[in-house]
């Protein structure tokens, strides 16, 4: 098994720069995935100087991506594109401002044939902003370069 840190997130991801809402994979086992962000100015979803919910919710859906990614890769295979099937019980106390460090951890509520259901928490510091269930797709298309 490959460890965390010796993996790319050009390796975990299909999406590619600009658009990638993670900074890196920092744990991953059965149940949780936890990921890191840094909100920059020079991030797509920023508006007033803030993350927007759309890049929130992006954030959330990348954070499973790396999940699915470390997976496959630790399995032999290759990372697949996922889909966002849907998005229940979303509630964002506040977007983060240019500057904030946040923390995503997703758990693992449902897995059936190519469909994962999480339930996804964001914080900054020890405030959590950002609360929602999310069912990600899982199809069968490659991630290319």
């Amino acid at each position: 098994m490959r460890a965390i840190e010796d993996i790319t997130l050009n390796e975990l991801l299909p999406q590619r720069p600009p658009f990638v809402m993670i900074d890196r994979l920092v744990s991953s086992d059965e149940v949780y995935s936890v990921t890191e962000l840094q909100v920059r100015e020079d991030n797509l979803f920023i508006e007033n100087e803030q993350l927007t919910a759309s890049g929130l919710i992006e954030n959330i859906a990348q954070t499973c991506a790396a999940r699915i990614g470390y997976i496959n890769l630790n399995k032999g295979g290759t990372v697949k594109i996922g889909v966002i099937g849907s998005i229940s019980n979303l509630t964002i106390e506040r977007t983060p401002k240019i500057g904030e460090k946040l923390t995503t951890t997703i758990k693992l509520l449902e897995e059936v044939f190519k469909m994962t259901l999480v339930e996804a928490v964001i914080k900054s510091g020890n405030e959590e902003i950002v609360h929602a269930n999310m069912k990600i797709a899982l199809t069968d298309k490659e991630s290319k370069d």
